[in-house]
């Protein structure tokens, strides 16, 4: 007896010792269209690159998804637009970056990337969202100054995959933990992998979309505390605290969450600098700043 494979999957979907991967579909990722509350906008973003420094390197392939959800649930409505296109970057691609995204010397050259077009893509767009800003967003100012008049958000670093039981933030483990396979390490069905984990309801049976803990990320303001002329024995505690050391300021800084920010000025007050009140450097992120290379608003603040 035989049977079909929706039937063999359904049976292994009710045991518990398997769990069903499915391979994305690319155009069905995106929800219906929504017709209650107020619907906004976004981007999911993703680039590949001749190598890790935007002021040398160069983007070669962007990939855009341009999506509506609805401002208040998060819900995930339709894909509305997308891009993928490829640039020449005038040198080599290098041998270690083409071992990752496959994209040759060949497939680029003479190709080069559309400002209209991606301008045209982004128009109405209130929010862009890479997995990873910290890397594309430069990368994006850099080749796109548009990019710097737009909000911008983190799936990885705004979102809290620890505290809901991922044990990575990968987007291909998380993509695994949302029942679907992708060949990635392309531009565009990278976006549309991270748009179907958005668009997914935690396991939690509360209905919530990881989209909607990032858009209310991106509406509120974080710190970074800068530990000026702090004793150079304490270097270790701060290391160990999460503080990092930025040698053009020759600082140490961390980055914190406004609800940990009067604990964090009474650790460094109590333990950085021996119970005495020291000046400090307070720098305020948004959603218009964070992940760019350009800085916040700073203020000297005391601890």
């Amino acid at each position: 007896m035989t049977i079909s494979v929706d039937e063999a999957v359904a049976c292994l979907a009710q045991h518990p010792d398997y769990r069903i991967l499915q391979r994305l579909d690319p155009e069905a990722v995106g929800g219906p269209p929504l017709i209650e509350g107020t619907v906004r906008r976004a981007a999911v973003i993703d680039t590949e690159t001749t190598g890790m420094d935007s002021k040398v390197d160069r983007i070669i392939e962007i990939g855009i998804v341009v999506f509506e959800y609805a401002a208040e649930t998060g819900a995930v409505g339709p894909v509305v637009g997308h891009l993928s296109a490829l640039e020449d970057p005038g040198t080599p691609i290098p041998p270690e970056s083409m071992a990752i995204h496959h994209i040759t010397d060949a497939m680029v050259r003479g190709t080069r990337f559309d400002e209209t077009v991606v301008a045209q893509l982004l128009d109405g767009v209130g929010l862009v969202i890479a997995h990873n800003a910290k890397f594309d967003r430069p990368f994006l100012e850099e080749r796109f100054p548009l990019f710097t008049k737009i909000p911008w958000a983190c799936s990885i670093r705004d979102l809290k995959w620890r505290d809901w039981g991922y044990s990575s933030a990968s987007l291909e483990f998380l993509a695994y933990r949302s029942g679907f396979f992708y060949e990635g390490h392309r531009a565009e069905i990278d976006c549309r992998a991270l748009l179907a984990v958005l668009a997914r309801p935690h396991d939690n049976n509360s209905g919530e979309t990881p989209l909607r803990a990032l858009l209310d990320h991106a509406r509120e303001k974080t710190f970074k505390l800068f530990a000026v002329n702090s004793p150079f024995e304490t270097k270790d505690l701060l290391k160990a605290r999460g503080y990092r050391w930025e040698p053009d300021g020759k600082v140490w800084s961390l980055e914190l969450e406004a609800i940990n920010l009067d604990a964090e000025r009474a650790f460094l007050k109590e333990n950085i600098y021996g119970g005495t009140e020291a000046e400090i450097q307070l720098e305020t992120l948004d959603a218009w700043v964070r992940y760019s290379e350009r800085s916040g608003k700073r203020e000297r603040i005391w601890v």
